[in-house]
């Protein structure tokens, strides 16, 4: 075989590789652009500048998952032409409301992102997008919580942020807590502390006024997450650059 048809042969073979290569990247990039999903869009002006903005929630699913969404963002294509992104955590549902929280006239916006764990927690977003500034409010930190089991199937909850103190009675747990051996003639096999989880929700509310503030709810439970000992519900007010806790409401979780 000649010098000359070794070459034509080789240059055919490079060239079917580069065209095959070709086609394969335009479609990976077809399906993954096919993969990101828009789960809500709004206009609505969030810089101060008199124009709407195009907002998008969007979410990225995993392919052998699909009712999870392993990268969830925001994305802003402002008046100014420029687009800005938010990244949020991965979660199994999201959602994203747009309310003025900080009290300056404009909205921002408030994201929602359920983790999906057993618990049901959720994770939130607050930025504001003033002056074409990307800025990073952030949410109040869940309250704190000191909380356990008492002999006498009685448990405990301190709210150091208020310096009170709720009591329970869970009498009517008693069969459920000696079946599994938790208790033994009323005194408690060793000492225990109640779970405190997170945000179970963080909604914006409407306070005096115009204003808004933030509800949250955590759920504290004892053996397993079905057991709710208590409701506590925290409302909050951003003022002055930080959130103040505005009141608190405990109430009794049901029984398992």
């Amino acid at each position: 075989m000649g010098i000359l048809m070794k070459k034509e042969i080789l240059l055919a073979i490079v060239s079917f590789f580069l065209l095959s290569l070709t086609a394969i990247t335009g479609v990976y990039a077809f399906e993954e652009n096919a993969k990101t999903v828009t789960i809500s869009k709004d206009k609505v002006d969030l810089t101060g500048d008199g124009q709407d903005e195009g907002i998008y929630l969007k979410g990225v699913p995993y392919q052998e998952e699909k009712s999870f969404l392993k990268k969830i963002y925001i994305e802003v294509f402002a008046s100014n032409g420029k687009t800005y992104t938010f990244p949020l955590e991965s979660g199994s549902k999201a959602a994203l409301k747009l309310v003025d929280v900080n009290h300056d006239g404009l909205k921002e916006l408030f994201a929602s992102v359920l983790t999906g764990g057993t618990s049901g927690n959720v994770i939130n977003f607050l930025y504001s997008l003033k002056n074409f500034v990307h800025t990073d409010l952030t949410v109040p930190e869940p309250l704190e919580m000191e909380a356990k089991f008492l002999n006498g199937y009685k448990a405990e909850i301190n709210l150091p942020q208020t310096k009170k103190t709720y009591l329970f009675d869970l009498k009517n747990r008693k069969k459920y807590y000696k079946k599994l051996g938790f208790y033994y003639k009323g005194k408690l096999n060793e000492p225990t502390e109640l779970v405190v989880n997170g945000y179970n929700s963080l909604e914006p509310i409407q306070l005096g006024g115009k204003k808004i503030g933030l509800k949250g709810i955590q759920q504290v439970t004892g053996i397993v997450d079905s057991d709710t000992i208590a409701s506590v519900e925290s409302i909050w007010l951003f003022d002055h650059g930080q959130w103040k806790l505005n009141s608190t409401n405990v109430s009794r979780g049901n029984t398992p």
